[in-house]
C-alpha cells in the first residue's frame, strides 16, 4: 500500500524519545513564514486542526497534517519526514534535542497515483 507520508528509521528513533517526555503527538506540515516548510510535532492538542487541514496518514503512530492548499500542490508526491543535526523550528518538540524533522520527497510513479486513486 502506497502512503502519501512514511519516514526514517531515525525519525522514528526521534519521535519515541520525543514521546516518551511528552506523551502523545502529532505533526503538521509547515506552509512556510518564520519555521519555512518544516514538518513541525507538538503534543497531541497543541496545535488546533482546522477544517482546512487535511491528514495525509501517520508516521510512528502520530497523525501527520497539512494544509488543503499545500496538500494540493504536494499531492503528486510522497512526503518522507527525515531527521537532520541542527535547531528547526521554534515550536517543534524536537529543537531542545539538537536535532530538525526535515521534509523529503519523491514523485509517485503513475501506478502509485492510480492506487492512490481508489
Amino acid at each position: 500500500m502506497v502512503q502519501r507520508v512514511t519516514c526514517t528509521k531515525a525519525t522514528i528513533q526521534l519521535i519515541e524519545l520525543l514521546k516518551e517526555k511528552h506523551g502523545p503527538l502529532m505533526f503538521h506540515q509547515s506552509g512556510g513564514c518564520c519555521d519555512g516548510s518544516s514538518p513541525m510535532c507538538y503534543a497531541m492538542g497543541d496545535f488546533i486542526i482546522g477544517e482546512n487541514d487535511t491528514l495525509l496518514g501517520e508516521i510512528a503512530g502520530c497523525p501527520f497534517y497539512i494544509n488543503s492548499a499545500q496538500y494540493e500542490y504536494w499531492k503528486h508526491t510522497q512526503l518522507i519526514i527525515d531527521v537532520v543535526e541542527g535547531r528547526g523550528g521554534m515550536f517543534s518538540l524536537e529543537g531542545p534535542e539538537g536535532k530538525r524533522f526535515l521534509t523529503r520527497s519523491r514523485m509517485f510513479s503513475e501506478e502509485e497515483r492510480a492506487s492512490l486513486r481508489g
